[in-house]
């Protein structure tokens, strides 16, 4: 059986620098608060007329193809993650395909939001391991700047989300040992309105309705961030160790943990929970903030760009996200 390999990583994040400092003018709130709660120091967002969700995917994916030495023709499946497609239909994945020139390939979209990129990741990987496919290219892109509420009804949410795009291309090899290992996913609906968009919804007698657009409105992302917390920290170590006990392995065996980027918080309180050393783990969100189904294929990016993976090195990927869905991938890189 085939195994598959990530061979090329790409990832953009737009000019437009905002600070916690230049929230400050736009809400009530202070770069102590947002730095105390979150670990943000900054964020990008996108240019109007400039970024949309599937050009800022095409960036991203351009540089992974040319890290892997590969072409658009070379792939066969587009895995596109995203909670925020640039339209209602199509999907965003279609939008790439056409923008690079791919041939008539399928192009999935992924919808599990900050575990998006987890989840596509695992579908490239069952592709590759069945023999259907060689080459498949998975993205994670978002924009969330111009969705957010910045009223105070929305502020402890507006404050954490960031714009970008991450890529990589995986490829079929026969080294059984070298790769995605295995990948671990999961869901659980009871708490779907927990963290969420509701409007516009399609069983709705209006689903675009003018009063729910208004500050604190159901267009806006909803979260119980408490609720949130105490859920990601339980999951996500949890999920980890599934990961490494299906390989027989432990968490001293790990080289280097990649967290969704979803607040500092969660990630010191899984480091605790797996005593991990802080140089095993890779941590971003003070640069970018928390960009759901790009923030894995970003920081996974920065960190073999910064040299802190090598080869034969234990990699673990894991994500906690609205749903709820949570998920692992461990890679021998």
């Amino acid at each position: 059986m085939k195994n598959s390999r990530i061979v090329g990583l790409g990832y953009y994040v737009p000019e437009d620098v905002v600070s916690n400092t230049d929230l400050t003018q736009r809400m009530n709130t202070t770069e102590e608060w947002i730095h105390t709660r979150t670990g943000i120091q900054e964020r990008r967002y996108y240019e109007v007329g400039k970024d949309t969700n599937y050009s800022m995917a095409v960036e991203a994916s351009k540089t992974a193809l040319e890290r892997a030495d590969l072409t658009p023709s070379d792939i066969d499946l587009i895995v596109y993650a995203t909670l925020s497609p640039d339209y209602y239909f199509p999907g965003s994945g279609v939008l790439l395909q056409r923008a690079l020139n791919f041939r008539n390939i399928a192009a999935l979209d992924i919808r599990a939001q900050c575990s998006g990129f987890i989840y596509g990741l695992s579908t490239a990987d069952q592709f590759i391991k069945t023999g259907m496919y060689k080459n498949i290219l998975v993205v994670g892109s978002e924009i969330h700047s111009s969705g957010l509420d910045y009223s105070d009804a929305g502020r402890h949410v507006a404050v954490i989300f960031g714009d970008g795009a991450g890529a990589a291309v995986l490829t079929a090899t026969d080294e059984s040992e070298k790769g995605v290992l295995s990948t671990h996913l999961h869901s659980d609906g009871k708490y779907a309105e927990e963290l969420a968009v509701l409007y516009p919804s399609s069983h709705v007698e209006n689903k675009f309705d003018p009063e729910e657009q208004k500050a604190g409105g159901k267009f806006y992302p909803i979260m119980n961030g408490s609720y949130v917390f105490k859920h990601a920290v339980t999951r996500m170590p949890e999920v980890i160790r599934e990961a490494l006990e299906a390989n027989d392995l432990t968490a001293e065996d790990l080289d280097i943990l990649i967290p969704h980027q979803a607040n500092g918080r969660i990630t010191e309180a899984v480091r605790r929970n797996l005593d991990l050393p802080e140089e095993k783990i890779v941590s971003n969100i003070q640069n970018y903030g928390n960009t759901t189904a790009a923030s894995i294929p970003i920081a996974l990016t920065e960190a073999w760009e910064q040299g802190r993976i090598q080869e034969d090195d234990l990699v673990c990927l894991v994500a906690f996200g609205s749903g709820f869905t949570w998920g692992s991938a461990l890679i021998r890189w």
